[in-house]
């Protein structure tokens, strides 16, 4: 499994209208291939970033199949006209938890 970070700047403003785009937009993930999950987070000291989090199974479930599907067409328009520029986007993949020492 594979967490997508994308870091996201919005233009100033525009916050609530942007939380709505997303929260219009989270079925589209959780349809897509792989999607285990997807949650929005907001930078608490600056109100014009945030983090989208989405658990997908494989990279290739969001890079190739989301990515070239229809639904992410609709995500872009739907939230992207609201980013400042182009969000970063991270995939980070969690180890097995470390033992505590006995």
């Amino acid at each position: 499994m594979v967490t997508e970070i994308a870091y996201i700047e919005i233009e100033p403003g525009e916050a609530a209208a942007f939380e709505a785009a997303v929260a219009s937009c989270v079925p589209l993930f959780l349809a897509a291939r792989g999607c285990r999950s997807v949650r929005l987070a907001h930078v608490v000291e600056d109100p014009a970033h945030y983090r989208l989090l989405v658990e997908w199974d494989a990279i290739d479930d969001h890079m190739v199949h989301f990515r070239n599907s229809p639904a992410f067409q609709t995500w872009r328009e739907t939230a992207g006209r609201f980013f400042a520029r182009a969000p970063k986007v991270e995939h980070l993949a969690f180890g097995e938890p470390a033992s505590p020492q006995a």
